[in-house]
């Protein structure tokens, strides 16, 4: 029987999913079978994922016809996958080659529904890191989720497929923030979610890539904290502070640095200036960067934020 079905989401990932799908097939676990859901590219993705089916059987093209990475993450995971746990991936990450081998050893233990680890943080080559995450004690909160999120994205996680199915899938309806509320709904639901220190993942953090609509992923959100509630979980101060940096940070990593970056520094010390500099580096760094930014030319808040 397939032990993992890895789900790829692909949206016009011609110039990156070779180098994620290279390293799948390097895993040193070879249990598993890979779903590339094709979400209505306009570029040579389907081209390149059925390069690689051809020459690897495990491999295979779905279509979701441009309905956003969840509609294509549930498709692949909740009405396709063969397999007995879920691994997520998306198009431009890429995994360490002993990835899946580690999370066989923590599945062999049944109490175990869900698994993450340490991503490191690269721009174009994995080879040049940026930062590591680190992976909290004990088992994964409705509470960690709400402040720093230590599981970060959807290619550092992986959950028995049974899990998955219970929690109905991805909210749709969400266009920012619906992995964080599955997340919550998976803990809330009394799933074991667990963290290894293993560097597992390889994130592209490239400034390309992020969405700009900085409101709308604070309605996400929004929204995620009220499935939070719903479990009887309230967001503290502390954690919106952290939030709320988060946003400045990203503000001026785009160029969005005059006003943006400098309003959501402030909501963040309104909210807990303890949890604002709870990274006294971070905090210190960011808010230097919001007060300095509507002096400085946006070209140069990019670069140094980058």
């Amino acid at each position: 029987m397939t032990q993992f079905s890895i789900i790829i989401p692909c949206f016009n990932a011609v110039a990156t999913l070779p180098e994620t799908l290279d390293a799948i097939l390097a895993q040193t676990h070879g249990n598993w079978e890979v779903l590339c859901i094709d979400d209505g590219s306009t570029d040579n993705t389907r081209a390149v994922i059925e390069t690689y089916a051809a020459a690897d059987s495990r491999i295979q093209l779905g279509v979701s016809e441009r309905q956003g990475p969840s509609a294509a993450r549930n498709l692949g995971a909740r009405d396709w996958a063969m397999g007995q746990v879920i691994a997520f991936c998306d198009a431009d990450d890429i995994w360490s080659p002993t990835k899946l081998a580690e999370l066989a050893t923590s599945f062999a233990d049944k109490t175990v529904d869900a698994v993450y680890g340490q991503i490191a943080f690269f721009k174009t080559n994995p080879a040049e890191i940026s930062t590591v995450s680190t992976v909290p004690s004990g088992d994964l909160t409705i509470e960690m989720l709400l402040a720093e999120n230590p599981v970060c994205t959807m290619s550092n996680v992986a959950v028995r497929t049974n899990q998955f199915r219970t929690t109905g899938g991805f909210d749709e309806t969400m266009v920012y923030n619906e992995d964080l509320d599955w997340l919550i709904r998976l803990v809330g639901g009394g799933a074991r979610v667990v963290g290894l220190n293993s560097l597992q993942t390889y994130y592209r953090a490239s400034t390309g890539g992020l969405s700009s609509d900085l409101p709308a992923m604070l309605a996400g959100r929004t929204a995620a904290i009220e499935t939070a509630k719903s479990f009887g979980v309230q967001v503290t101060a502390s954690a919106d502070a952290v939030y709320f940096r988060y946003l400045a940070r990203r503000a001026l990593r785009l160029g969005q640095g005059r006003l943006s970056a400098l309003g959501f520094a402030a909501q963040g010390l309104r909210a807990s200036p303890q949890g604002f500099f709870n990274s006294p580096s971070r905090g210190a760094l960011t808010l230097l960067g919001a007060l300095a930014a509507p002096l400085l030319p946006s070209a140069l808040t990019r670069a140094i934020f980058a």
